[in-house]
């Protein structure tokens, strides 16, 4: 078995060695399975040391320029040599131990994709409410978080990939055609939460939660519009690091 370790990179020279270090230790996991992996970093055009840093930690680094991290999913998915597809964040750290759960969810045979709960650290209040909720609701509605999903590469390719009208909640739109196809081909979502995605809590650090609360009220009373353009989901694009 192989898998294809997809991460997608825009301006992250700060946190990308810390995440490249947590995947390949991470990925003994694989090797203790007898499985290979092939790691592949996607530059979402970047002006800063992104595609220097993950080139000298021995990734892949392949290139696209249209700021959206479906879109450069996609990209790296493309280049993606593996049975099995792993889409990790930038800013995000797998352990072994939840790289062993993917290794005992893929050889299960049953599962056609799924994601992790996740622990963000120096948070607190509303936003570890928040986060609470957000994980109930992956884990019953089988929604991956966008910062870590595992996926068979067949699969993926079969439904088209990450839409790319989507420039925020691209995961909720894959997972909905996944579970789909996984009716369909009698196999199963499973979001694995013994031992959660530990990410940053970079957001919570960049803007403020009045800021936060604004993006979602007009979401939801646009109707998602928020969700189709970078500007507007500008949580995600407008720079901050």
């Amino acid at each position: 078995m192989k898998v294809s370790i997809v991460i997608p990179a825009y301006n992250e020279e700060r946190l990308l060695p810390e995440s490249l270090a947590s995947i390949r230790d991470a990925a003994q996991s694989f090797d203790a399975a007898g499985w290979t992996y092939e790691l592949i970093v996607c530059d979402n055009n970047s002006t800063d040391r992104t595609p220097q840093i993950a080139d000298a930690a021995g990734a892949l680094v392949v290139f696209e320029p249209v700021n959206q991290i479906g879109r450069a999913r996609n990209t790296g998915a493309s280049r993606a040599t593996g049975e099995w597809l792993l889409f990790v964040d930038a800013d995000s750290f797998p352990t072994r131990e939840l790289l062993a759960d993917v290794v005992r969810a893929i050889r299960d045979g049953r599962c056609l994709a799924g994601g992790s709960t996740v622990y963000v650290t120096e948070v607190g209040g509303p936003l570890r409410s928040m986060l609470a909720i957000w994980n109930a609701w992956s884990r019953a509605l089988k929604w991956a978080a966008g910062s870590f999903i595992f996926c068979e590469a067949a699969a993926f390719r079969e439904i088209g990939g990450f839409s790319e009208e989507w420039y925020a909640a691209e995961e909720v739109d894959l997972f909905r055609r996944l579970k789909r196809l996984g009716c369909r081909t009698g196999r199963r979502i499973e979001i694995l939460h013994r031992h959660p995605l530990h990410t940053s809590a970079r957001k919570a650090h960049l803007y403020t939660f009045r800021e936060g609360l604004r993006f979602y009220l007009r979401t939801i009373m646009s109707g998602g519009r928020t969700l189709r353009s970078a500007k507007e989901a500008h949580l995600w694009y407008d720079g901050r690091r």
